[in-house]
């Protein structure tokens, strides 16, 4: 039974009631009344577990933008239904309103919307729907929690998009609308042209020039349906916050541009989510697909405090690819994690593999490098400077083992892969 504030109202005019006239029956009698009303109000209350209940709910949504939940209540009773109903969601899908009022006829329905602008990402599910039925009298009611199953995917942001349009004007450049003219091992014939001055002379086609009696060169473009696998790392290091969010979230948004990116490049893009273990991956998706399956799985893609084994990346690497492909490597270029781990395997993916690195840098730690307020700033500043000291030189020792390495920061690291991306395809290095 549920007692509103109206019957908690009416016990209170009754004290002084009480308090002049202190009689045991006075009081037993003005308790009795209370109650009486009270079970009277709860008796002519429509009972809440005869209210059918249908929850429907997006299957999926991207972080900060809104979802509506519905919920809809056939009243399956006799008496007119009056009350409050509670569509209960956690609160990281920021439920704006979750609270609404019912006024239902017997036989008759209703639909509530509860408005879900989500904060995290991941899978979201419903708590129950409590409904809370009241009397005429508005003093008592009934109240039940009933179970009804609702799932939100809250999919990645995707806030990176924004640089897509102007990678795409630059991949057009170099998909044969304007054909590159260096030959490398990553390119394939486009066509023949007149010889200008600044050709590489490499490119002569004697053949055709003998048959034309004119200087004809050709001229390349870069391949296409070559091998992109995307490699984030949910190891330990991952859940390390940069500008207070987890640096894997700028990872995330640098995978889901670089496979737009290659995507429309035609290139065969593939994703592995690893820490010890697999958690996610996509494979054999082609066109619309691949957008959809990489935030699905990225979705979920959540940290774990444990070390990354890099031994299990490259057994993991040989085994989806036979032949030459980049490797991205979503990680962080933090000097003790790449010494003890990723160091002593980079060769051995770097000597079949394109490989990149990628990793997201503090800007605070730029900032503490500037600070002499006080002695204790100038300490935090010469362990600032030393941090950038051993981050480069562990740079340094992975570019000599073949490996591409991106530093940036966390709205930097996405834009700047893409640039890598096409730098690569550029050079034929792809």
């Amino acid at each position: 039974m549920a007692v509103t504030w109206r019957a908690v109202v009416l016990a209170a005019l009754g004290l002084p009631v009480v308090l002049l006239v202190p009689a045991t029956g006075t009081v037993l009698l003005w308790a009795l009344l209370v109650v009486v009303a009270c079970a009277v109000d709860v008796g002519l209350a429509a009972s809440p577990r005869q209210v059918g209940v249908r929850r429907d709910v997006p299957a999926s949504v991207r972080l900060t933008e809104p979802a509506t939940s519905t919920l809809t209540l056939s009243h399956l009773g006799r008496r007119r239904l009056r009350g409050l109903v509670r569509d209960a969601w956690p609160p990281s899908t920021g439920a704006q309103v979750d609270r609404h009022r019912l006024d239902v006829a017997p036989g008759e329905g209703v639909r509530v919307r509860t408005v879900l602008v989500p904060t995290r990402r991941g899978d979201a599910h419903a708590d129950r729907v409590t409904i809370r039925t009241l009397g005429p009298l508005r003093l008592a009611g009934r109240q039940a929690s009933l179970t009804v199953a609702g799932r939100l995917r809250v999919l990645p942001e995707f806030a990176s998009r924004r640089h897509l349009p102007s990678r795409l004007a630059r991949l057009r450049e170099l998909d044969g609308r304007a054909a590159v003219q260096v030959r490398g091992p990553g390119t394939e014939f486009d066509s023949l042209r007149e010889y200008v001055i600044g050709d590489d002379v490499r490119s002569i086609d004697w053949r055709a020039t003998a048959r034309r009696s004119d200087v004809v060169v050709r001229t390349w473009r870069p391949e296409r349906d070559r091998r992109v696998l995307i490699v984030l790392d949910t190891g330990r290091t991952s859940a390390v916050r940069v500008l207070d969010a987890p640096r894997l979230d700028a990872s995330i948004e640098a995978a889901l541009l670089l496979a737009a990116l290659a995507t429309k490049a035609g290139d065969r893009v593939e994703l592995l989510v690893f820490d010890r273990k697999v958690r996610g991956r996509v494979a054999s998706a082609t066109g619309a697909r691949v957008m959809a399956q990489f935030a699905d799985t990225l979705a979920l893609a959540e940290p774990t405090l444990v070390e990354t084994d890099w031994p299990g990346v490259v057994a993991q690497v040989r085994q989806r690819l036979s032949q030459r492909a980049l490797v991205v490597l979503l990680t962080a270029l933090d000097p003790a994690a790449v010494e003890q781990g990723l160091l002593g395997v980079a060769g051995q993916l770097t000597e079949r593999h394109q490989v990149v690195l990628a990793s997201v840098s503090d800007p605070e730690v730029d900032a503490l490098r500037t600070s002499r307020d006080s002695s204790a700033a100038v300490f935090d500043a010469a362990a600032a400077e030393r941090v950038g000291l051993e981050r480069a030189a562990v740079t340094v020792r992975l570019r000599q083992r073949g490996a591409e390495v991106v530093d940036a920061l966390p709205d930097d690291l996405a834009p700047r892969l893409a640039d890598t991306y096409l730098a690569l395809k550029a050079a034929g290095r792809l």
